[in-house]
């Protein structure tokens, strides 16, 4: 997921260079979207993992 963020961000710098301004927005609105949802999800797995009480590895 985080992947795709970063894959979005990096079209969204493109099509800012370019000059599509419209388009680079879109996909920065994706990139920020698919960013919090990374970011929730990570949390959402650290928190099942202490529950659990299972160390990261390491």
């Amino acid at each position: 997921m985080l992947s795709w963020a970063i894959l979005f961000f990096i079209l969204a710098v493109v099509a800012a260079i370019l000059g599509f301004g419209g388009l680079a927005s879109a996909f920065a609105g994706i990139a920020q979207i698919l960013f919090v949802v990374f970011l929730a999800l990570f949390v959402l797995a650290l928190v099942a993992r202490a529950i659990r009480g299972q160390s990261p590895p390491a």
